[in-house]
């Protein structure tokens, strides 16, 4: 039997996205999708009755509709899948990057409520969190994180002022914001990283649609080669991350757009360690990562 699957949002980017890359499970008979028509898409009493019979809900909505959304559901056996940065830090709500540890996939194995990672912070937890596990990074280190976007992470409006063909120059070069250091993806990188200092968080969108480079210097003298061993044992059986100590002469940005696939590169020298994990903030960042947890979630196979 089709487990069925409802996306609330299901006309933003993500939503999109999800729905798009369902089909291949659709095909397989493993799910079916259940929508709403345009006109009852804030009918919250339809809404209710649709979500309440699925099997499994994604919420693609901003923060203050996805909370909405969720009082609706009152059927506990409906798995709810958040990627709004509402429920990211609640303790109510398991964290879904399952490559954190063996714990935390048992955990998103068995949970009815599942917050989805944000696009920078799955970068920068992924290269953080095995290494003040390890001790190698004390919690209180001064963090300093570069996070470069294609510039489907902004949405729709960000993708519509970058395909205008009457846009102006500025789209042309990297764009910093969330000048004011307060980005909402911190606190959650703070939690799950493992940090008892708030890290400098440099966000940048670029004009490419997909992929996503997060980059964090680390000045620890000589523990280059241990930063590599303790990565790379991390993440052996992870089915989407890999890690090298290969440096080339340039590293892109959009190198695994239309993926799901994370590459963490342990680069720099002997005095300056500079890790950097490339993905595509579509993929591993956002719809990519949502459909592995369902696929944990719902008892299907993690890697297809």
């Amino acid at each position: 039997m089709a487990y069925k699957i409802f996306i609330d949002g299901s006309a933003g980017t993500t939503g999109l996205q999800l729905a798009e890359r369902l089909t291949k499970y659709i095909s397989a008979g493993a799910v079916e999708i259940t929508a709403l028509p345009r006109e009852l898409r804030k009918n919250d009493a339809a809404k209710a009755s649709v979500m309440n019979t699925a099997d499994l809900v994604f919420l693609c909505l901003p923060d203050e509709a996805a909370r909405a959304s969720v009082a609706l559901i009152t059927n506990p056996s409906v798995k709810v899948i958040d990627t709004s940065t509402a429920h990211r830090v609640s303790d109510d709500w398991v964290y879904g990057f399952s490559e954190l540890s063996a714990k935390q996939k048992q955990a998103i194995c068995g949970t009815t409520r599942l917050s989805n990672p944000g696009c920078h912070a799955t970068g920068a937890i992924a290269i953080l969190a095995p290494l003040t596990h390890a001790g190698i990074i004390p919690p209180d280190y001064p963090i300093a994180i570069t996070s470069v976007s294609g510039y489907t992470g902004g949405g729709k409006s960000a993708i519509a002022e970058y395909e205008d063909a009457d846009r102006s120059a500025e789209y042309d070069a990297p764009r910093a914001y969330a000048l004011t250091a307060r980005h909402k993806h911190i606190p959650e990188i703070i939690k799950y990283a493992g940090l008892t200092k708030t890290p400098a968080f440099i966000p940048l969108i670029c004009d490419f649609p997909q992929g996503m480079q997060v980059m964090i210097p680390l000045c620890l003298p000589g523990k280059r080669r241990q930063i590599f061993e303790t990565l790379s044992e991390h993440y052996s059986d992870a089915p989407d991350i890999s890690v090298t100590d290969d440096i080339p002469i340039y590293a892109s940005g959009n190198e695994h757009a239309g993926t799901d696939k994370l590459t963490l590169r342990v680069a720099g020298n002997d005095e300056t360690i500079l890790i950097t994990a490339q993905f595509d903030n579509l993929g591993k960042g956002a719809a990519g990562a949502a459909l592995q947890n369902m696929r944990l979630m719902l008892g299907l196979d993690e890697r297809k």
